[in-house]
């Protein structure tokens, strides 16, 4: 039995998996079973921030596997203390941080911090929260509720919980809002609605109103968030005070962890939240490495210059195939190219695997680039030569 035939037999079929057998990986470059070397654009949809089989991190996690990986939460763990210390000094907010395993698991805090400040906070509880269309949250139950695609909605899982509604704009939201509403959780580039990111001038009124209020803006960094807007938190670059702030993907470049950060620090009270398997001695001492790195990586400049450089071959590629493309979307690392409709890209997606180089799908037509934050000018160089081969094709 092929590893392909056992996967179709014993795997349950969530994805349209594309059937290569990846062996090892080295920064951005991946290798198959068979030999052949792709260049990896997509690091695991923004995950592998670090890069493949870095050194480092990996050092990192067989020391902690040696000792302990897993004690639970009923008692202290060092690590978790470190990267939750680490991540609020690196944001410049005065926060506290909760630990899962993943984005939805973090936007699933965020969302119950969201109502217990409702009932805290106001004489009548608030508990709805408004999100955007176009806007990816996650998949539990209550996460693809509060994502902004009917597509997600399907009826099979319904019925959904009652709370969220959304707006197509961010001027929108000023009128929805009502003696109900606690707050809104939105991105600020959405990866999943095309990687579009927000007018900064837009978001910094509307942090501004919701302060005002006393209702919450929660800001979902999950793929914004490590770095990959070129600061650790997208956020930053916006200049905005978010009230909560949720975080996963890259942070432990690979090894499951999720985040929610609040500057409402005392929220939670014993049992009111809880995780088995979140902010374990191993996701957070992958996390620490990880920071350790990237923070690095920033302060010598070696980040922005990997951001200009990848900024300038997508701005050539655009120009060079401008029957393909309509527009560059996105900042920092997390980047994309808007096709002239859905067939092309489907197209686009195909041929660039065929030519040995991995680029996403976002929204419904757009390329989506989320590279390893410590891909090399090489690659760079290497990937566009033969996404340019793949676009030839079309």
């Amino acid at each position: 039995m092929t590893f392909e035939e056992m996967d179709k037999k014993y795997v349950l079929h969530t994805y349209n998996r594309n059937y290569v057998n990846f062996k090892s990986g080295q920064n951005a470059t991946l290798f198959s079973e068979e030999g052949k070397d792709f260049i990896d654009f997509t690091s695991g949809i923004g995950v592998v921030s670090v890069g493949h089989g870095n050194k480092r991190v990996a050092d990192a996690i067989y020391e902690q596997v040696q000792n302990i990986t897993h004690i639970s939460n009923l008692f202290l763990i060092e690590p978790q203390a470190k990267l939750a210390k680490k991540m609020v000094e690196l944001s410049g907010y005065d926060m506290a941080v909760f630990f899962g395993n993943s984005g939805a698991e973090a936007n699933e805090g965020a969302i119950k911090i969201a109502r217990k400040y409702g009932q805290n906070r106001f004489k009548n509880k608030r508990y709805k929260v408004l999100t955007l269309e176009h806007s990816f949250h996650g998949r539990t139950i209550t996460t693809i509720k509060a994502t902004g695609q009917k597509s997600f909605h399907q009826d099979a899982f319904s019925p959904y919980p009652d709370g969220f509604s959304y707006k197509n704009q961010i001027k929108d939201i000023y009128a929805a809002i009502d003696d109900e509403t606690v707050g809104v959780m939105l991105e600020l580039v959405q990866g999943e609605g095309g990687v579009a990111a927000f007018d900064k001038k837009e978001m910094q009124e509307l942090a501004a109103f919701l302060q005002k209020n006393d209702l919450l803006l929660i800001i979902d960094e999950v793929q914004t968030g490590v770095f990959r807007s070129g600061e650790f938190l997208a956020s930053k670059l916006y200049d905005i005070k978010p009230d909560v702030i949720t975080l996963a993907k890259g942070l432990a470049g690979g090894v499951p962890i999720g985040a929610v950060m609040t500057k409402h620090k005392d929220i939670f009270t014993y049992s009111d939240h809880g995780s088995t398997f979140g902010g374990n001695f191993l996701s957070t001492r992958a996390g620490l490495e990880v920071l350790d790195i990237l923070e690095s990586y920033h302060k010598n400049g070696l980040l922005q210059e990997n951001i200009d450089y990848f900024d300038s071959k997508l701005k050539e590629a655009a120009e060079k195939y401008r029957n393909i493309f309509l527009s560059v979307t996105g900042l920092g690392l997390m980047r994309g190219l808007q096709c002239k409709d859905a067939d092309t890209l489907s197209k686009i997606i195909k041929a660039s695997f065929e030519n040995g180089i991995l680029v996403l799908k976002a929204g419904r037509n757009t390329v989506r680039f989320l590279p390893p934050l410590t891909i090399s000018k090489d690659e760079i160089d290497e990937g566009f030569e033969r996404f340019e081969r793949a676009l030839d094709t079309i």
